[in-house]
């Protein structure tokens, strides 16, 4: 259950609120309130965005404790496109770096953190296919 991060190995400070330090987008499992307290041990509060230049797709998990958490076998995972009309939407969290690395101990090695821009703007890491070819950053 481990997600290497691919681009920088530890998080940039990215704002000072409450103790939160990073932004995590979330597309999938991370925004359902169960797997955010068996992975955080709390919920963690959000507002929506989206990511632009990549689509959906699906992967087969067979972490059981990661099936049990989730309620699913099939989870989605974001490939980049690179054509702006493709858009996934989701929720950007504000996490400290212990909850980043929480997030990373939950993902299957099927993803891979990496940063980018949302369509807000905002900086922030996302879970992405491990074989998509990362953004480039502006």
């Amino acid at each position: 259950m481990t997600s290497e991060p691919e681009q920088i190995s530890e998080p940039e400070q990215q704002d000072t609120n409450a103790g939160r330090a990073v932004r995590l987008f979330s597309y999938g499992t991370l925004q359902q309130v169960e797997v955010q307290r068996g992975t955080f041990g709390h919920e963690v509060e959000g507002r929506p965005d989206e990511l632009v230049g990549f689509a959906t797709a699906y992967v087969q998990i067979t972490d059981p404790a990661v099936v049990a958490l989730s309620g699913a076998d099939r989870h989605p995972v974001v490939v980049h496109t690179g054509d702006p009309t493709d858009r996934v939407p989701g929720t950007v969290f504000d996490l400290t770096v212990e909850e980043l690395r929480a997030a990373d101990e939950y993902e299957v090695d099927d993803y891979r953190r990496v940063e980018v821009v949302l369509a807000s703007g905002t900086r922030s890491w996302v879970y992405l296919d491990r074989s998509s070819a990362p953004p480039r950053l502006p």
